[in-house]
Order: structure tokens, then sequence, then C-alpha cells
């Protein structure tokens, strides 16, 4: 029966994935609630129901009273048996049955569905965003979003069926039932649901933006503490633990701040409330025991009466809270579509094709990028790679040589200019396709928090074992993978790196990395610092080994040892985001220009820190 209702509908259902999703709150919710509609539907007349059923219990304890009054126990027991065995069955199958079937509804199908569809999109969502988008933002508060949002979105569901349709209902069946008694009856209540309206306003207005407050204070606070957890080796290596918790502590402090005042809100309603309902009971038990006095209603519409009211005492607060979480919920919500509504800038082309490589010839036509800055980036770029040509790229900090390798695996769309491979503009092919062909080897290799295994099988989706261990075996892994065991006992292979591999030491996250190089064997290399981090025995291993890497292929390297990149084909010296210099390492220092400068300058072939690349 469980599943039955747990997949009543398919959260991973096929839809349109807008690259720019409604951002208005509850155009997103329509938008994305489609799979639901019939549902919701279902739910909302099985919680009317439910309500209406309560208001007709009521009533029959109210003509239960007045059997009492007008039978003796003979004749009321003989007269009416069945309308008895009738009401029994209503209330011991009928009225559970209904409840079952409604909180079923609610609870097994719509809120975890709700929030695994929402969570999932928007996770897709986010994972289309460009490379920038994410440098832009705390990962932590990003990540904090994409899990907190479904879920508010789930309870708003939860609140709208579970107390809003069913409280709706439950007064219009209140009214009903107090002036078919006697009209005056439903002057208190009419009083106090006037009132009530008047106090959710005021709580509404208020709870709203203090929730949004507070949810934008928990994801700062999320997104500080998880950039405290990622980076703890800088934290503990520079001694800056009590720095970084008074820093979380201003964000925690700020989100009881937040708190205190979402607080105060509900604290004001409550006594508010407790007042209202005072009145209520207080004014429509009066008015009935006046009305009974002169004959006007009977001891059943009394007792039905004052049993309402007192069930109104109960409900009331928990339907203001239900109305206050609905929007407070929506406040989280609306504070988390300012991610998962964010649209998505960097696109594939319409008709976009995948990128054809029949010789990997590289080039770069005025290409320029500021980062939307006046300077830094790159200026006004002319480069030409010929096919299975090996560069060298050098330059001081700030030159433009990441951000010709950001440009070149369209993390960035340039800004003017045009960059083709054999022919294609990059900008009209698949991003996918571009980066399949493309390998990469960075100076921090960041390994998934998962199998040595699952790692270098990154490299190449449908790749055998038999291919990851010949990359391992290429990028001399192999050995000191099977010596490897985590904590959970997992050896070889299997064994869990850590995240970002911090199991590893350098030499063995760089052969792991390498292996994924290898194993992608895209028909274009980039080298990004791939040697600087390492000691010199490490270094001379791994060196090897992309040599080897480099047969046959178009090379882009960035090195800080130059020594590392003099037997390139061409060295490229780039300067304030400009070439300025080109030729083979020989014919650069001959030139005596900046290249040559930066030559004489090394240590051990390291670049000095004013010349740091």
């Amino acid at each position: 029966m469980f599943r039955f209702f747990e997949n009543l509908v398919d959260p991973y259902s096929p839809y349109e994935d807008d690259v720019d999703p409604p951002a208005g709150l509850m155009q997103y919710l329509v938008y994305h609630t489609k799979p639901f509609r019939t549902l919701f539907m279902i739910t909302g007349i099985a919680t009317i129901l439910a309500a209406v059923f309560e208001i007709f219990l009521l009533a029959a304890i109210g003509w239960v009273v007045d059997l009492m009054a007008a039978e003796t126990p003979a004749s009321l027991w003989e007269n009416y048996t069945w309308h008895f065995i009738g009401l029994l069955a209503f209330v011991l199958i009928l009225k559970p049955t209904l409840y079952l079937i409604d909180f079923m509804l609610i609870s097994n199908t719509l809120i975890p569905n709700v929030a695994t569809l929402l969570r999932w999109r928007g996770h897709k969502h986010v994972m289309r965003q460009s490379i920038g988008w994410f440098e832009a933002d705390f990962a932590g508060r990003v990540a904090n979003r994409v899990m907190q949002t479904p879920r508010s979105a789930g309870e708003v569901v939860f609140h709208v069926f579970d107390a809003l349709a069913y409280a709706l209902a439950y007064v219009v069946g209140a009214l009903f039932l107090l002036m078919n008694a006697n009209t005056l009856l439903l002057f208190p209540l009419l009083v106090w649901v006037i009132a009530y309206i008047f106090l959710l306003r005021y709580v509404v207005r208020r709870v709203e933006p203090a929730s949004k407050d507070s949810s934008n204070a928990r994801s700062e606070l999320n997104g500080r503490v998880v950039d405290a957890y990622t980076n703890i080796h800088s934290v503990k290596m520079f001694a800056h633990t009590k720095s970084e918790l008074a820093y979380v502590k201003d964000a925690i402090e700020d989100t009881r701040q937040t708190v205190f005042r979402e607080m105060r809100i509900y604290t004001r309603m409550d006594f508010i409330l407790s007042i209202m309902n005072a009145m209520l009971i207080a004014g429509t038990v009066g008015i009935a025991l006046y009305l009974w006095t002169y004959d006007q209603v009977t001891s059943g519409e009394v007792a039905a009466a004052s049993a309402l009211v007192i069930r109104f005492n109960g409900m009331s607060g928990w339907i203001m809270w239900a109305f206050t979480t609905f929007f407070r919920e929506l406040g989280v919500v609306g504070e988390g579509l300012e991610t998962l509504a964010a649209p998505v800038k960097l696109l594939d082309a319409p008709n976009a094709k995948p990128l054809q490589i029949t010789q990997a010839t590289v080039e770069f036509n005025n290409v320029t990028h500021h980062y939307g800055r006046e300077t830094g980036g790159v200026d006004n770029l002319i480069l030409r790679v010929e096919a299975g040509q090996k560069v060298g790229l050098v330059g001081r900090s700030g030159a433009g040589k990441s951000t010709l390798f950001k440009l070149l695996l369209r993390f960035y769309d340039a800004e003017s200019g045009q960059i083709l491979i054999d022919g294609q503009d990059i900008s009209q092919v698949t991003q996918d396709s571009l980066r399949h062909k493309i390998g990469m080897v960075q100076q921090e290799s960041s390994l998934l928090h998962r199998s040595i295994r699952e790692n270098i099988l990154y490299g190449r989706e449908g790749a055998t074992d038999t291919d990851m261990i010949a990359a391992a075996q290429q990028a001399e892994a192999h050995e000191f993978i099977q010596t490897l065991e985590d904590q959970s006992g997992n050896r070889g292979y299997d064994s869990t790196v850590g995240e970002r591999g911090v199991k590893l030491s350098g030499g063995q996250r760089q052969r792991v990395a390498l292996a994924r190089v290898i194993l992608k064997d895209g028909p274009i290399l980039l080298l990004d610092e791939a040697t600087s981090a390492l000691d010199s025995e490490v270094e001379a291993t791994i060196l090897d080994t992309l040599y080897q890497l480099m047969e046959g292929k178009t090379v882009i390297a960035i090195a800080h040892r130059l020594s590392t990149i003099a037997q390139m084909d061409r060295i490229v010296v780039m300067d304030e985001g400009r070439i300025i210099e080109d030729g083979t390492h020989h014919a650069l220092l001959q030139k005596g220009g900046l290249y040559a400068q930066l030559w004489a300058r090394q240590s051990g072939g390291f670049l000095n820190a004013d010349d740091d690349v």
C-alpha cells in the first residue's frame, strides 16, 4: 500500500529544461509541479471531505444529545439502533479510511516526491551553470539552497492541504452548522474570522521577509562553515583557528538575531490569538445558553456549538502556525530561487554540433576577454598552434595564461574574437564534445571523494578495468595503488582518496590525475603547472610520463620551471594579456627579451617570486 502511494508520480519524469526558469515564486512552483496537478486536485477533495466529516460528527453529537433529552432509554434504542450502527460505522470505518487516504496522499505521495522533483531539477539546473557562476559564490551556500529550498517547497505543499484547505472547509462548514441552529450564533464566529484574517495579514506581512532574512543568514553561515572545512589544511597551516571561529561566530550570531526577530512575531501572534479564542468561546457559549433559556435552540445545538468553538480554540493555533509556516517556507523558497532560478548564460548555440577533430590545430583570432572589467584577462590575442605542436606558455602572474586555458575550454565566452579548432568556432560546437577532446593536467589535481577506480574511470565513460589499469601503469600509479587501504577496509583501486584526494601524497594524486587524463586520451593536451608542486625526484618521474602523454597531441603547457618547457617546439611569452615573444627556447634567449630575463633569474630552474606565473 505504501509503495502504491509512493509511486503515484515519477519525480524524474522528462520535462522541458528551461535555461531561464520562472524567477517569480508562484510561477516557479506552478511550472515545476505540473506532474502533480491531478494529485493536487484529488488531495484537495479528500482534505475538504475530511473537514466536512468532522463538522458532520459534531452535528451528530448534538443530534444524539437532543435524542437523549426527548427519548427514554428503551425507545431510544428501539427506534434508533440502526442509526447508531450507521454512525458507528462512519466513526470507525469511513472517517478513518478517508483520513488514511488523505494522509497517504499528503505524506507519502506529495511531500517526498515534490521535494525530490525540485531537488533533482534544481541540482540539474545548477550543474549547467558556468565555472564563472560557481566562482562567484560559496559552494556551501549553493549546496544549502539546493538542499533546503525543495524541503521548504514540500512543507508549502503539506500546509496547503493539511491545514489551509482543511481550515477553509472547516470554517465554511461551521458557519453553516451555526446558521442552521440560529443565526445569532454566527455573530461571535464571524467577528472571530474577521479578526483572525487581520491578525493573519499582520503576521504574514512580517513573517515572509523575516523568514527570507533568516534563510539567507543560514545560507551564509553554511557557506562559511563549509569554506572552513574545505580549506582546513590552510586554516591549520596558518594557525587561523581562532579567526575562523570568529568569522563563523559572526554568521551564527547574525542567524540568531534573525531568528529572534522571527520569533517575536510568533509570540505576539500567540498572545493575541489566545485572547481572541477566549472571546470566541465566551461569546458563542454565552449566546447559546441565552437562546436555550428562551427556547430558541435545543440542548443538542448548545452542545454542538460549544464543542465546535472549543475545537476552534485548539485548532486556531495550529491553523495560524500552518499559515505562518506556509509563508515562512515560501520565504525560504524565495531566497533559494536566487540560485535555483538563476538563468544559465553560457549555452550551446542553437543547432550546435559535436566538435570533429581531424588534426587538432588551435587558433585564437583577435580574442579579448577581461571578465567584464577594464583590465586583466587577454587583449586582442592572436595565436595559432599547429596540429601536433608543443607550445610552452610563459609570463608573469596575471599575464593571461590561465584565461587562455579557460577560454579554450569555454568556461567563459570570449568578449570578442574567435577561437577555432580545426577551423570550427568553439562557440558553435557543443560544450561537452569540446571538453571531451581536451585533456588537462593541473598543478593541484582535485580528485573526487570516491574510490581510485571511480576517479580514473572518470576520464572516459564506458572504459573497462583493463583500460583503467593500463592507464594507471602508464602513469606509474599501479604499484602504489595496490598497496592502498582505506579506513573501511577497501583496498587497491576500491580504496577511497578522501575529499579532494587528501589521503594521497602530492605525487600520488598527480599520478592518479595523469592516469585519468591518459584514459581520456584527448587530442589536445593542456598542462597547467603540472609538476611545480612536486619535489624533484617525483617531478622527474611525472615528466617522463608527461612526455609520453604528449606524443601525437597538440600541447599547450604553462610552467613555473622553465627547464620543463625548454624543449618545446615553441615558447610563447605573454604580458598584460598580449603575446610579446614567440619562438624556440634558443631563439628567445638570443633575443634578450622578457623570456631571457626570466631564464636568467631562475634559481635551480624555478622562477623567483616576483616573476611567478
